[in-house]
């Protein structure tokens, strides 16, 4: 699973089950996801750890930072 493509519903999937009333097809995909979706620091969290188990990438967290966007997120997801 390495396609932007994949990596995108990968990310999408791991949202519903954190955020269910989120409408994931109007994400902002350059904006931060914690401030359009208001997660919080533990719902952010689950969101990382989900994505872990799914993609099997590991996302320090030195690394939170860089993966507050969609589009950031798929990057780091990438290997890019």
């Amino acid at each position: 699973m390495n396609s932007p493509e994949a990596l995108r519903q990968a990310v999408a999937g791991a949202l519903r089950g954190i955020a269910p009333e989120a409408d994931i097809d109007r994400i902002d995909p350059a904006a931060s996801l914690r401030e359009q979706l208001d997660l919080d620091s533990f719902d952010f969290l689950k969101l990382l750890i989900t994505l872990q188990e799914t993609v099997g990438v590991d996302i320090p967290e030195a690394d939170y930072g860089r993966v507050d966007s969609l589009n950031a997120l798929v990057a780091y997801l990438r290997g890019v």
